[in-house]
């Protein structure tokens, strides 16, 4: 078995673009909407320490609170950054993907096709038509 999480938000079309990539590909994934149950400190910093991300890294600049909050500005700290985004957990950039490859913020959404086991059969686009996934089952770009 190879699992896979994604810690999704449903209304980010990038999000829907790499479950729809996991399900695609045959996997049945563990998907945590996050905006719903919120995150805890020690799931944070263990995803950011897995993705190799810092909290500023992994930061939601747009369409989040992120500037009215002040958290845009280069003197606020990581720990001032995980605080907000505990309170507030749209702050945190979508989706981040775990496998047994590793763990990733997937964006742009091909960066999902590293984290599996096996590829989906083409053809395969995104929302926006770009393809992905040739009639061949090969990565394009």
């Amino acid at each position: 078995m190879f699992p896979v999480v994604i810690h999704h938000n449903p209304e980010c079309g990038t999000s829907r673009n790499v479950l729809a990539i996991i399900k695609a590909a045959g996997y049945e994934p563990e998907v945590i909407e996050y905006l719903k149950s919120g995150w805890t400190r020690p799931q944070l910093v263990a995803l950011f320490a897995a993705a190799n991300l810092t909290p500023r890294e992994a930061l939601r600049e747009t369409k989040s609170p992120a500037e009215e909050l002040g958290l845009l500005k280069p003197s606020v700290s990581n720990e001032a950054i995980l605080a907000a985004m505990l309170e507030h957990p749209v702050l945190v950039n979508r989706p981040i993907v775990c496998t047994p490859k590793g763990v990733r913020l997937c964006r742009p959404s091909e960066a999902v096709l590293d984290l599996l086991d096996c590829l989906p059969s083409g053809p395969l686009a995104k929302e926006d038509g770009a393809l992905l996934i040739d009639e061949h089952g090969r990565r394009v770009g």
